[in-house]
């Protein structure tokens, strides 16, 4: 397909921009030639970041010829605060935060990511109020995880 084609033209000349902590999480193009690139970073990604990678990003396309009437356009952010995570170094940068885990037997479960390993992540939990309250760990295989988001709470 052209788009993936594209895509991949576009991730090739994103990765020399990535600078120190920063990452690729997703990208997706409309057949408007919207492209949008979802980055994050370990450190969390500061807008002046994504504004720097933008400009920088939209200048290889141009000079590129990728679409010789400048028919395209680019948006450079962060995933935002609802979007699931998709990639392991994003579960290591929210180590210690709130979670909500869907599995893909249809349950859900909610806790404190508390270790990531290449094969699970470990959720913390108390179990029971009061006195009967019971500090829980459960190790959830990525194999079973169908989606994970950080849960904010105000």
């Amino acid at each position: 397909m052209v788009t993936d084609t594209k895509l991949e033209t576009i991730k090739k000349l994103i990765e020399p921009l990535l600078e120190e902590d920063v990452f690729l999480v997703d990208m997706k193009v409309k057949p408007t030639n919207n492209f949008k690139i979802y980055l994050d970073a370990d450190g969390g990604l500061a807008i002046e970041k994504c504004i720097k990678i933008n400009r920088a990003l939209y200048k290889k396309m141009e000079e590129e010829g990728l679409y010789p009437d400048g028919d395209f356009s680019l948006e450079v952010s962060s995933p935002g605060i609802d979007e699931p995570l998709k990639l392991r170094r994003q579960y290591n940068k929210n180590i210690g935060r709130n979670i909500e885990v869907k599995l893909k037997d249809g349950s859900v479960k909610e806790g404190t990511l508390s270790n990531v390993s290449e094969e699970d992540i470990t959720l913390e939990f108390t179990e029971g109020k009061g006195k009967k309250a019971v500090q829980q760990q459960l190790q959830l295989p990525f194999s079973e995880i169908q989606q994970t988001k950080v849960l904010i709470k105000f």
